[in-house]
């Protein structure tokens, strides 16, 4: 197992695949970015590789980001990939985060590659607000791609990023719409990542005060449900299903933090809401042997931080971490 120096087993690895998204969300990228060069992104073949030598060090879970993960050309032959050593025994659990547009055509390739679990970003079930929150989505699609997914008996997670004024008036509606459809809803507090454009202080929604108002009309229950990653559940008694709220502002998770992130350009983040950073690319092209890659995957493991320092920054208004969510993966 991979130890950091507070004795947590990381054994989670979300890696990026992309930096590139069809769609521009309001809370995580500019409407206008400029992507990464192809010369500058890791390989297919090197995501495989990258990801079998986390496997041969401990690692027993893997997430599939981006950016929109799906987007990428033969993601398909990765993920097939990376699923065979699921079926073989050495990979718990492979899932794929997504936003939903590509499902329609991927889902049922998604199950035969081993994937069992994804979770799909989705703020809003109202037309003109999704197309106002992504800048130029639609929900139809989406809608369908979720279906689809159902259909091919992926189990579904609902994330939807919680944003003072736009979405807050929604939360009883998803809830009771994932719980119809047997959908887990995961809700997660706007993160000061990367500069958008805009005020960050004007979409921060304190959870705390979001379960609140659902206890008024839900019945909620802590559980000790866990997927692997930052959410803590609650069971809503009225549909039996699990919703979750992860909270890096108002209450971080940090102490039990199990994971690391690879950015689709192999820099490896130790701590979300940290800079420091290590360069698994250059070890992965240096040499045919893993040795140099096992070496910096261990060194960055070492450095991992206690937690973050996320803050919403009301005199500057800057964010707390340059970078967006989309380039670090979600």
């Amino acid at each position: 197992m991979l130890i950091d120096p507070f004795g947590r087993e990381i054994g989670y690895v979300r890696i990026s695949v992309t930096d590139r998204c069809d769609l521009r969300c309001v809370y995580c990228m500019a409407e206008h970015m400029t992507f990464l060069p192809k010369k500058d992104l890791l390989t297919l073949e090197e995501l495989h590789r990258l990801g079998l030598t986390l496997i041969d060090q401990g690692v027993s879970r893997i997430r599939l980001t981006g950016g929109e993960p799906l987007v990428r050309r033969n993601i398909l032959w990765l993920i097939g990939q990376l699923g065979a050593e699921v079926k073989a025994g050495r990979l718990d659990e492979l899932t794929v985060t997504t936003n939903g547009t590509q499902l329609r055509r991927f889902a049922g390739q998604l199950f035969e590659a081993g994937v069992r679990r994804i979770n799909v970003s989705l703020d809003t079930l109202e037309r003109e607000k999704f197309q106002a929150i992504t800048r130029w989505g639609r929900l139809e699609p989406v809608l369908e791609g979720v279906q689809a997914a159902k259909d091919a008996g992926l189990k579904v997670k609902i994330n939807a990023v919680a944003l003072k004024g736009v979405n807050e008036d929604e939360f009883d509606r998803m809830l009771a719409w994932c719980g119809a459809e047997g959908f887990d809803l995961t809700l997660i507090e706007t993160m000061p990542l990367g500069d958008i454009e805009g005020d960050r202080t004007d979409q921060y929604l304190p959870l705390s005060r979001v379960r609140a108002r659902l206890a008024e009309r839900w019945t909620l229950t802590d559980i000790p449900y866990k997927t692997g990653g930052p959410a803590r559940y609650v069971e809503v008694a009225e549909t039996g299903g699990r919703l979750g709220f992860i909270t890096p502002m108002t209450h971080n998770f940090c102490e039990s933090c199990n994971r690391v992130r690879v950015t689709c350009t192999g820099t490896m983040f130790m701590c979300l809401g940290q800079e420091d950073a290590v360069d698994l690319r250059g070890p992965l092209r240096a040499s045919e042997s893993n040795e140099l890659l096992e070496s910096a995957i261990r060194d960055g493991i070492a450095r991992k931080p206690k937690g973050h320092d996320f803050v919403i920054d009301r005199r500057r208004k800057k964010p707390a971490v340059g970078r967006h969510m989309s380039v670090t993966g979600g």
